[in-house]
C-alpha cells in the first residue's frame, strides 16, 4: 500500500492532514471541528477510531481547535512538545484532564508505529513550535507551515523529504493593499515570525529542491490575501527557472480535501544532476 498523506484542510480557518503508513494513521494537527475531521476522513474511508496518535506544531486554534472531540472523547495519544501542552492544557473549552499527551523534546525525534518522526523548531509566534520530517520505509514526509522565515535548520532537515507540505500563505501586494487588516496585523504576518509569502515558499523550495523531491504541496493559503492560480504559479516558475520539472505540485483548500499523495516506494536517483542537469 505504500504511504498516503492527505490534507483534509487548510488555511486559517484549521488545519488537519491524515498520513497512512501500513497499520499505523496519524493526524497532522487538528484545527478542523471534530466534526469536520471526522466527515473529512470519511471521504476517504478512514475513521477517527483508527488513528494511531495526533501530533500537534503548536497551539494556535487553527491547528488544535478539534482535539477536544477528536482527541479527549476518542482517547487518542496526542503528542506535542511540553510548552505546546501545556498551552492545550490551559486552551478555553478543553479539559485538559482529559488528553492522554506523550511528550516529546523540540530538536528530537519519537516513533509513532511503524514511522519516525522528527520534530525541528521554526520560527512563529508562539512559544514552542515545530516542524515535522515524517520518516517511512517508503519516503518521508516534510511538514513546514506557519513560519515567518525559513532558517538554515528548517531547510536543512526537510532536505530529505520525497513529499514537502510548505506554508504558501499570502500574497504580499494583496496583504498591503487590503482595506480591512489593521497595520499591526500585516506586520504580524509579514515578521520574521509570522507567514511565508509566495515569494518566500519558492526561495525555501528552491533551497531544499532534490532528486528525491517528488510532490510538493502548498498550504496554508489565505482566502483573503491569497490566490491558488497567484501561489501555484510563482511556485511553477520558480521549479521551472531551476529546471525542477520533475517535482509534482498541488495545494490544499480549506472547504474539502486535497487529492491524495501516493509514495509507493522510495525513488534513490544516484544524484540531483540526474533530474536537473545545471544545478551542481
Amino acid at each position: 500500500m505504500g504511504v498516503r498523506l492527505t490534507i483534509l484542510g487548510s488555511g486559517s480557518g484549521g488545519n488537519a492532514a491524515y498520513l497512512e503508513c501500513g497499520e499505523t494513521a496519524i493526524l497532522i494537527d487538528a484545527g478542523l471541528s471534530g466534526r469536520q475531521i471526522s466527515t473529512r476522513l470519511k471521504e476517504i474511508g478512514k475513521s477517527v477510531e483508527t488513528l494511531s496518535g495526533i501530533i500537534i506544531s503548536h497551539e494556535h486554534t487553527d491547528h488544535i481547535k478539534g482535539l477536544g472531540v477528536i482527541a479527549a472523547d476518542y482517547g487518542i495519544p496526542v503528542y506535542a512538545n511540553r510548552c505546546t501542552s501545556e498551552a492545550i492544557r490551559h486552551f478555553r473549552g478543553f479539559d485538559g484532564s482529559k488528553f492522554n499527551f506523550r511528550i516529546f523534546e523540540t530538536g528530537n525525534s519519537f516513533e509513532i508505529g511503524n514511522v519516525c518522526v522528527q520534530a525541528f523548531p521554526v520560527p512563529h509566534d508562539v512559544s514552542d513550535p515545530v516542524g515535522f520530517l515524517i520518516e517511512t520505509n517508503d519516503g518521508n514526509i516534510g511538514i513546514v507551515t506557519d513560519l515567518g522565515h525559513a532558517p538554515r535548520l528548517v531547510v536543512e532537515r526537510v532536505r530529505s523529504a520525497h513529499v514537502l507540505v510548505v506554508e504558501s500563505n499570502h500574497d504580499v501586494r494583496m496583504l498591503m493593499e487590503h482595506p480591512y487588516r489593521p497595520w499591526s496585523l500585516k506586520q504580524r504576518i509579514l515578521s520574521k515570525h509570522g507567514h511565508l509569502s509566495n515569494e518566500s515558499a519558492a526561495e525555501l523550495v528552491e533551497q531544499v529542491v532534490s532528486a528525491e523531491l517528488q510532490h510538493l504541496v502548498l498550504a496554508h493559503l489565505s482566502e483573503e490575501c491569497n490566490k491558488p492560480e497567484l501561489a501555484m504559479n510563482v511556485m511553477k516558475r520558480k521549479l521551472n527557472e531551476i529546471g525542477a520539472t520533475h517535482i509534482e505540485v498541488q495545494h490544499a483548500f480549506q472547504d474539502r480535501i486535497a487529492k491524495t499523495v501516493h509514495i509507493k516506494n522510495r525513488v534513490v536517483l544516484k544524484t540531483i544532476a540526474d533530474v536537473i542537469p545545471n544545478r551542481i
